[in-house]
């Protein structure tokens, strides 16, 4: 195993800190796992955490630049699980079992197990279509093929992006603007702003003989792009992905909207009657969460219905918004508070920056997921789930489904084996679990907000 150092600035006396980090092949995505079964990500709890000494937190991996509706009676176990905000404050949901299990309970025992939410971004991930990273380019973000690709792993969850098109169909697309190019020039529209049949002809179609528009996207900076993958698949609707998407998997569905738009009441109901009457018919018993960065939108979409539980999205003050309920994580708990949502989905950096936020959160009773890139390095999610945090929002989902399993992967197969055996599949176990004491625990969350401002 190789290693490279990084050094930080970590203290008032400008001290410096040597990390020595590990390479160790995580992300090879050769491995077929279509035949797997789909074990949950059990992780064991212990007081007992020691450090390997040539272990740290964060591992040197690539990382890309990077209607109203009644509540019903037979609530699936997963909603459940975020639903109630009296639910212990660590409880999570078993994908197989769809049971509540938590650890909080007093008469819980130190290695009661305890399950954290996995939840695949736009599916199988995001692309980034600067990105040298070909993961990031592998799969069209947003598509069936991306969400079915993303059910053969044991992820709870997909997220994705809905937007309402001019004639009120509810489609899956994250930016608010589709471009294409006529004879040179780059043509973009607004989603909103264009029909169904308009939007579907963008990119490849469904039918062979049909040659749909060329697609491209802009980036933040205003880099142009044209949108090509590896493997790809035509745009869809939200009543598509129900019908079209494995039943087992829940959906964390985002209710998109344009950050430069003050949106009215009416419009914000309007729009989100248009997504929940597709919900109504085609949803079923699947698992749903809303989760939206418009403070008005999950406000209101909590009004309209009480069956699914509603997340309020929020950067905790990456970036500085005229609505000052975007800017920070405590104003994102008294949006969930005065409005009775159920959670929090926060950047994970805002999280690492002010750990003490978990306990306000928790004190809150309400639940707490994480995304951004951060949350590709296993490492980072491990340390997430010692933390307390509900689950994760990730885009290599084999990567770290894969890494996260097998940190405990427990024997099953009923063999008797020798304590030479044992011994040596625990010092496996020690060399790919990273372990903490309680004072490096302590230590970890004092430096972490440090080295994340760099």
């Amino acid at each position: 195993m190789t290693s490279i150092s990084y050094c930080f600035t970590c203290s008032a006396e400008a001290s410096l800190l040597l990390i020595p980090i590990p390479i160790p092949e995580l992300f090879n995505t050769t491995t077929s796992t279509i035949n797997k079964p789909k074990p949950a990500l059990i992780i064991k709890r212990s007081a007992k955490h020691q450090i390997n000494n040539n272990m740290a937190l964060i591992k040197a991996v690539h990382i890309p630049d990077v209607p109203i509706k009644n509540n019903l009676d037979h609530h699936h176990n997963i909603n459940a699980a975020f639903h109630d905000p009296l639910h212990s404050s660590s409880s999570i949901v078993s994908k197989e079992k769809t049971e509540v299990v938590g650890d909080d309970d007093d008469n819980a025992g130190e290695d009661d197990e305890m399950k954290m939410v996995m939840i695949g971004h736009r599916g199988s991930g995001m692309n980034m279509l600067y990105s040298p990273d070909q993961r990031m380019k592998f799969l069209k973000e947003n598509s069936i093929l991306s969400f079915n690709n993303a059910a053969k792993f044991p992820i709870h969850f997909v997220e994705f992006d809905v937007q309402v098109t001019k004639d009120d169909c509810p489609v899956i697309f994250h930016d608010n603007f589709i471009l294409t190019q006529d004879k040179g020039v780059i043509i973009e529209k607004r989603i909103s702003d264009i029909t169904l049949e308009e939007f579907l002809s963008y990119g490849p179609q469904k039918e062979p003989q049909m040659v749909g528009k060329r697609l491209f996207r802009k980036t933040k900076d205003g880099r142009i792009f044209e949108w090509k993958v590896e493997k790809d698949d035509p745009l869809c609707t939200l009543q598509e992905v129900f019908q079209k998407v494995e039943h087992s998997l829940g959906f964390n569905i985002e209710l998109k909207f344009d950050d430069n738009i003050v949106y009215k009441e009416e419009q914000l109901t309007h729009i989100l009657q248009a997504i929940l009457k597709v919900i109504n018919e085609f949803a079923n018993d699947r698992p749903i969460i809303f989760s939206s960065f418009q403070p008005d939108a999950a406000l209101l979409i909590r009004k309209m219905q009480n069956t699914y539980p509603v997340f309020f999205l929020t950067n905790g003050g990456s970036e500085i918004y005229a609505d000052i309920r975007r800017n920070s994580l405590e104003e994102a708990i008294k949006v969930c508070l005065e409005g009775g949502l159920q959670g929090i989905v926060s950047e994970v950096k805002a999280i690492f920056r002010d750990p003490g936020a978990i306990s306000r959160i928790k004190e809150s009773k309400l639940k707490l997921l994480t995304y951004g890139q951060l949350n590709n390095v296993p490492e980072v999610v491990y340390m997430q789930h010692l933390m307390g945090i509900n689950g994760v929002i990730v885009d290599l989902v084999q990567e770290i489904t894969e890494a996260i399993t097998n940190y405990n992967q427990p024997r099953d197969d009923g063999e008797e084996i020798s304590s030479f055996e044992v011994e040596t599949e625990r010092r496996a176990r020690v060399k790919t679990t990273p372990q903490f004491s309680q004072r490096e625990l302590s230590f970890l969350l004092k430096l972490i907000p440090e080295l994340i401002r760099h």
